[in-house]
């Protein structure tokens, strides 16, 4: 495993809220290193939306358009019990 690459993701994962640096940081702890390249693309292009967006959308209030976003926030979901 890259561990620079964990650490610009583990800065990244860090957002403006508690909970979804607890959400987003969790499934990179948990998760990440059993994904694949593919998945772990689009967990890093993920970090890159605004955080009232992740936080619909892990709230359920709204759904990501890329198929791969809803598939790490269903985990995520999942996890928590959301």
């Amino acid at each position: 495993m890259d561990e620079a690459r964990i650490k610009r993701l583990r800065w990244r994962a860090r957002r403006g809220t508690r909970e979804l640096d607890a959400l987003f940081g969790g499934w990179l702890d948990e998760r990440f290193a059993g994904a694949d390249e593919a998945q772990r693309q689009a967990f890093d292009q993920l970090l890159d939306v605004q955080d009232p967006d992740l936080w619909d959308w892990v709230m359920g209030h709204a759904r990501p358009e890329r198929a791969d976003w809803q598939a790490i926030i269903d985990d995520i979901r999942a996890r928590h019990r959301l």
